[in-house]
């Protein structure tokens, strides 16, 4: 068992639509099993998973549906922007 197996898992998920939305949203968070099933339904949906520990712990500090705060704008930003850069590498035509 690696040093990272002993670490409780943790999970954060975002949804945004530039239509309607100022600011994504939380639309689900949690750690130990709850995480493990957000990842698990995430890559069983083909949806991109990104990891960085800062920001799901920051994600965790809010309640579900709300917006993220201005103060993680840009580090969202960033993520959205890698993922928008994958899926157009990939070929998703939704991205």
């Amino acid at each position: 068992m690696s040093k990272n197996d002993n670490k409780v898992k943790k999970a954060a998920a975002l949804s945004y639509n530039s239509e309607k939305d100022v600011a994504p949203k939380i639309v689900a968070s949690g750690r130990g099993l709850i995480a493990e099933n957000i990842i698990k339904a995430a890559i069983e949906n083909k949806v991109p998973v990104f990891q960085n520990s800062d920001l799901v712990d920051s994600l965790l500090n809010f309640q579900l549906g709300s917006e993220i705060p201005p103060e993680l704008y840009v580090v969202v930003a960033e993520v959205l922007a890698f993922i928008s850069y994958i899926d157009k590498v990939k070929g998703d035509k939704h991205g």
